[in-house]
């Protein structure tokens, strides 16, 4: 496979993002808000102590993404928004361009990067004013080559999702990117689906995006089950979107594939632990194994033997623990004689016998 680039650390806010990094949580509020500023306040909160890295926001206006028609075109007859039409469903979803301010403030007083997807030019432009570490490109936006172009130039890098996009869409996108002088760039693999069923997810796709790509490689996860996320991780994902809402039961464009507060908060601990359990590979003892080692086999006298008796698989055994002759010596010990008296219960040593 071609590689279009050699992969890079991306760094956000002084943190490292890439291979052998613990991979970068992101809580995705877009609409769970309600068009409840407290409660989006809340649901900052909840991110901050699930551990998320990040939260993202969403900026666009219903004008912005579409037009008020109700011809055919318009309407959403099926999955999660059935019985929308666009602009009702985007002016129910946005966040108001005036809670920006207030939101970034408050993240970033908890800790928090904060950053957001902008659907259009007036979007960057509005966000520019904030300094945002990074911009996110929603799946939907990735075939808008004119947006990528724009919001390349600003020189930050870039995280881009790939749901329903073929691997031409995808590579013509980062191409896109880099042919606007910005090479920071993040691959998310994502499937658009609200919610994604499990077997869907076709994670195998991440490692075949680092091949073919030479970026790293994320996960937007649509699914309920952090099973996916964590699995993702042990594939080298180094960046986890995910949607957070404060309860499903709330309601909200996107409650249904959202998860709460502590279901969050299990998928940043399970996501970490996935990353500490790659660790790096090799065949050196770890520490914890080191006290064990006595737990294995050797070879120990089972029966008094005395000096100038032969050994045998009668007096001689392999067994637990380990502070004898290693195993693989057996069949060479057998025949030999004893040089000294032997009790039941001696680690067998090697100058307890010799070639008979």
């Amino acid at each position: 496979m071609k590689v279009l680039n050699m992969r890079k650390f991306i760094d956000i806010g002084g943190r490292k993002i890439g291979d052998g990094h613990q991979p970068f949580i992101i809580a995705e509020i877009s609409g769970n808000h309600n068009g409840d500023l407290s409660r989006a306040f809340r649901i900052i909160d909840a991110a901050y102590e699930a551990g998320a890295d990040a939260v993202k926001l969403q900026t666009y206006t219903a004008d912005t993404m579409t037009i008020n028609s109700d011809l055919p075109d318009f309407q959403i007859t099926q999955g999660t928004w059935a019985g929308y039409n666009l602009y009702d469903l985007y002016r129910d979803a946005a966040t108001p361009w005036e809670w920006h301010a207030p939101l970034f403030e408050y993240a970033k007083s908890k800790g928090l990067e904060i950053f957001s997807t902008p659907f259009d030019e007036s979007s960057v432009d509005f966000l520019e004013s904030f300094s945002p570490a990074l911009y996110k490109v929603a799946s939907f936006e990735l075939t808008d080559h004119p947006l990528l172009q724009y919001i390349a130039r600003k020189g930050r890098p870039i995280i881009i999702s790939t749901g329903m996009a073929s691997i031409e869409e995808i590579e013509a996108a980062v191409q896109v990117i880099k042919n606007s002088g910005n090479d920071q760039i993040i691959v998310l693999h994502c499937i658009s689906g609200y919610p994604t069923p499990v077997n869907q997810s076709n994670l195998r796709t991440i490692p075949d995006l680092e091949k073919r790509l030479g970026l790293n490689i994320g996960l937007s996860d649509h699914t309920l089950s952090n099973a996916v996320a964590i699995t993702a991780v042990g594939l080298g994902a180094c960046v986890i979107e995910k949607h957070i809402t404060l309860k499903r039961s709330d309601g909200g464009p996107d409650a249904t594939f959202s998860l709460e507060p502590e279901e969050f908060k299990k998928l940043v601990a399970d996501c970490k632990d996935a990353f500490l359990a790659l660790g790096s590979a090799g065949y050196v003892r770890r520490e914890v194994e080191k006290g064990n080692a006595i737990f294995r086999r050797s070879i120990y006298v089972v029966e008094n033997v005395k000096k100038g008796d032969v050994l045998t698989e009668k007096n001689v055994r392999r067994i637990r623990p380990g502070y004898g002759l290693a195993p693989e010596r057996y069949r060479e010990i057998l025949g030999s004689i004893a040089s000294r008296d032997l009790h039941v219960g001696k680690a067998l040593a090697e100058d307890d016998f010799q070639p008979q």
